[in-house]
């Protein structure tokens, strides 16, 4: 029997298409990029590349201020004007964006980076302002309406690519490189603005109030702490390896990881496409929410389990005949970091239910535990084993924060119900796909 799709299920259908072809255009061309630039530097100074990009990603959590998943909580609500909204989570972040440009600058100096680091640090980290036109991002997601928003991020991937393709072709220094990667989000941002004027309107008639700014900020601090206790486990392994092991093993590390982040974008295109619809089906009834919340949960994690056997099997050919000979110490890492997905895919369906249950006052206590087993066991490990270890750490500090925490804390252990069942019989709805878009 066909699938038959009215109203807001053609919405979801049409929303998951453009949002999984977006993100497997952008992924692809990302891997693509990442493989010729990581053949031309070389595992060193791809490494120290790598080393940039996620020291100063631990910063971009600040500014961000866990304002995104709010931000779309309350637009899909539609309890307050989308323009005032949207107004006061940018100003937020440009203020602190500025902020964070001179803490990663300042603690880069503080730690005694070598002066060429520091200013490769201090270029990069500018993107953090401009990653502040998320906010229409955000919005578009609200609306279930990825289309525009893809369409900004294929123009910023492809002409991204062509950019650095010509530093390629130039024989240019690995400065070059650094500024290209922080032109990007100039790139995205342009386009965001441009979809923004294009289908909704002029900014000017953005509001910044002081009072909804206070709302905003309280209803997203519990969500700073948690969203740098996930950054730090998330991002902290490559800053780690960096300072404890070498330059040369964050750039092997490195490499699993971009395979790895290309698979990752199943669980979260499914947790940002079905959260807006969870949000209205709660308020319509809590037995539809529960069911169809459990089906989510189910599928993204089975999906998940099945992906990553397939590419620890293939780990080998997938890094030789892409990243070549000089890259194959990163095979070990790719066959167990490749699980990493299933984890966050468990964790991802838990906060997005913490986010539509507004629970996010304890979800600190949730991740800081993750936070903790990460740091404490790659201070442990990566000084005896290396970058292997890093890799069953990332997996353990996943686990530990998207699940074993949610038993922990009283007000998820509902959660951490449906993740058991979800993990013990929850390849049972992979037959069952079609039921996670009938609402």
């Amino acid at each position: 029997m066909g699938l038959h799709l009215t109203g807001n299920k053609r919405k979801i259908v049409n929303n998951l298409l453009w949002a999984t072809g977006g993100k497997v255009i952008n992924l692809g061309g990302t891997l693509i990029l990442g493989i010729i630039v990581a053949r031309y530097l070389g595992p060193e100074q791809y490494g120290l590349m790598n080393y940039i990009i996620s020291y100063v990603f631990l910063f971009q959590t600040l500014a961000c201020f866990g304002l995104d998943s709010i931000e779309v909580r309350e637009e899909a609500a539609g309890n307050v004007p989308f323009t005032t909204i949207i107004g006061t989570a940018f100003w937020i972040k440009v203020v602190l964006g500025v902020v964070c440009i001179g803490l990663s600058i300042g603690t880069a100096i503080i730690m005694g980076e070598d002066g060429y680091t520091v200013a490769l640090i201090a270029m990069y980290s500018c993107y953090i302002v401009f990653n502040s036109f998320v906010v229409i991002r955000n919005y578009f997601t609200s609306l279930v309406q990825n289309k525009y928003i893809v369409l900004s991020e294929i123009f910023r991937t492809f002409v991204g690519i062509a950019i650095k393709l010509t530093l390629w072709a130039l024989d240019c220094s690995l400065t070059w490189f650094v500024a290209a990667f922080a032109f990007d989000h100039v790139l995205l941002a342009g386009g965001y603005i441009s979809s923004y004027r294009h289908k909704i309107g002029r900014m000017k008639y953005w509001h910044f109030s002081m009072s909804y700014a206070k709302y905003m900020l309280k209803e997203s601090f519990p969500l700073l702490l948690t969203n740098a206790a996930v950054i730090i486990y998330q991002r902290i392994d490559q800053v780690m390896i960096g300072q404890m092991v070498s330059k040369a093993d964050v750039g092997y590390f490195s490499v699993a990881a971009k395979f790895v982040e290309v698979m990752i974008f199943i669980p979260a295109t499914i947790a940002h496409t079905i959260s807006p619809v969870l949000v209205q089906l709660r308020q319509k009834s809590e037995e539809a929410y529960r069911i169809k919340s459990q089906q989510f949960m189910n599928i993204s994690v089975w999906l998940c389990f099945l992906c990553c056997i397939g590419v620890s099997v293939i780990s080998y050919w997938l890094v030789l005949y892409t990243f070549g000979t000089q890259y194959l110490p990163a095979v070990a890492i790719l066959q167990v970091l490749s699980f990493k997905m299933v984890s966050v895919a468990l964790s991802n369906a838990g906060g997005t239910l913490v986010i539509v249950e507004h629970l996010q006052k304890w979800v600190f206590f949730r991740d800081i535990f993750g936070c903790i087993v990460c740091v404490a066991l790659n201070w442990w490990l990566l000084p005896k084993y290396g970058a292997i270890a890093a890799a069953f750490v990332a997996i353990a500090a996943n686990l530990a924060a998207g699940y074993v925490a949610d038993l922990l804390v009283p007000a998820y252990r509902h959660i951490f119900r449906q993740q058991t069942k979800a993990l013990l019989l929850g390849w049972r709805d992979l037959f069952h796909i079609k039921q996670l878009l009938n609402s």
